[in-house]
């Protein structure tokens, strides 16, 4: 379970996050939502431990999070980001193995052949007849997929997502998502996720954070923060909230006129 106190963070006596307090239970798929500069990103540094908060409590099963070091907090925790890998001279198989470094010593060897772990995200991601190739003969799309068996690789009971699906396209961008809602259950990770796309969002979220000018406006499941008074209120255009009609989940639809300018 993860805690969040009081929670505050500025830049240079600019305040990004304001007493911001939530917490997360095991196995919650928790999105963190809001335009751009309501802190969310900066939140995901706090949580992942990259960086540290001026003042308030993160929590990790009772344990502050700056108490880990950053070997535990690796095999504890793993962040993958918006874009994905750079077009490097590595090899896929490479760039997976990368992700056991948490267990390696300082040699860069680890006890007992793992190798049947990343064979077997190769073969999970269908990344098998890649293995070999280069990342600079990949699309965006399949780096994202390496990127993601990278993460796979450090068995984290923690999967922190920072807008992982922004320069996907839509097919890449449900095939990622079903990639880790698959893990998730498989492994029973909890995953903690920054989206832009609410109706991504909505989907496959059960809580979440509504952010705004670095302050938590609402916590719940998406019917509570799909409110198209709500997010008026956040985003400054009005929507209309209808129904999917496969999953009984809120969508947004966008409609032109209602928006403002600050």
């Amino acid at each position: 379970m993860l805690q969040v106190n009081d929670l505050c963070k500025s830049y240079h006596d600019t305040k990004v996050l304001d007493d911001i307090r939530f917490s997360i239970d095991d196995g919650d798929f928790f999105g963190i939502l809001g335009p751009n500069g309501s802190g969310k990103s900066t939140l995901l540094k706090l949580i992942s431990g990259v960086e540290k908060a001026d003042s308030g409590q993160l929590l990790l099963d009772g344990t502050p999070v700056e108490n880990y070091s950053r070997k535990q907090l690796s095999r504890t925790m793993a962040v993958l980001q918006q874009e994905s890998l750079p077009p490097v001279d590595f090899t896929v198989q490479e760039v997976v193995e990368m992700g056991r470094f948490p267990y390696q010593n300082w040699l860069g060897e680890e006890k007992g052949n793992q190798g049947h772990i990343v064979d077997s995200i190769l073969h999970k991601l269908n990344l098998d007849p890649l293995r070999d190739r280069s990342l600079q003969q990949l699309s965006g799309g399949e780096r994202q997929r390496v990127a993601l068996g990278k993460v796979m690789a450090q068995q984290p009971q923690w999967l922190l997502l920072d807008e992982p699906t922004t320069y996907l396209d839509i097919g890449y961008q449900i095939q990622m998502m079903d990639l880790i809602k698959a893990w998730q259950k498989e492994e029973k990770l909890t995953v903690v996720a920054v989206l832009h796309d609410l109706n991504l969002a909505s989907i496959y979220c059960n809580r979440m954070l509504l952010m705004q000018g670095g302050n938590g406006i609402r916590v719940g499941a998406p019917k509570d923060i799909l409110q198209s008074e709500l997010i008026q209120q956040v985003y400054g255009t009005e929507p209309i909230i209808v129904e999917h009609p496969v999953h009984r989940l809120p969508q947004i639809m966008l409609q032109q006129g209602g928006s403002f300018i600050e």
